[in-house]
């Protein structure tokens, strides 16, 4: 009977977990927290939004920013930028990119640009124009290539 027991509260906390994590709505821009706000007006000014949205997962939550030409931005809990994504071979906005990162792309790949950069705790994945990956420490020294 215990056994039972247990197997039903796995089951209730389950099902519990599957629906409440996958809880994404819209959101008003005016909603977002106000660090993610100044980092689109400051990186991405006269962009017309269509979307922004709060994806609460089960212990944290973020929010997505959709422009109408399907450019996107996550952004974490405090606003913090985690990862800028472009559209239809479209550039991430160098003023958006760490400077470091973007010195050493402009440097060692002059004519190609980034479309897609992503941060964790400890690393920055950049993806660019012309199909290569590039994966930096959160010091920004160079780590991998693909």
């Amino acid at each position: 009977m215990r056994r039972l027991f247990m197997l039903w509260v796995c089951m209730c906390a389950l099902g519990a977990t599957t629906v409440w994590a996958d809880s994404d709505k819209p959101i008003q821009y005016k909603d977002l927290p106000v660090a993610a706000q100044r980092f689109v007006e400051r990186h991405f000014p006269g962009r017309k939004i269509a979307l922004a949205r709060m994806d609460a997962g089960f212990f944290d939550k973020s929010y997505d920013v959709i422009f109408v030409n399907g450019d996107k931005i996550e952004f974490d809990k405090k606003g913090d930028w985690k990862e800028m994504r472009s559209a239809r071979g479209g550039v991430v906005p160098a003023s958006a990119v760490p400077a470091a990162i973007n010195t050493r792309v402009t440097r060692d790949y002059p004519g190609i640009y980034i479309m897609e950069i992503e941060r964790d705790k400890n690393e920055y994945e950049v993806k660019l124009s012309n199909g290569r990956d590039l994966t930096f420490d959160k010091r920004f020294r160079l780590i991998d290539m693909d």
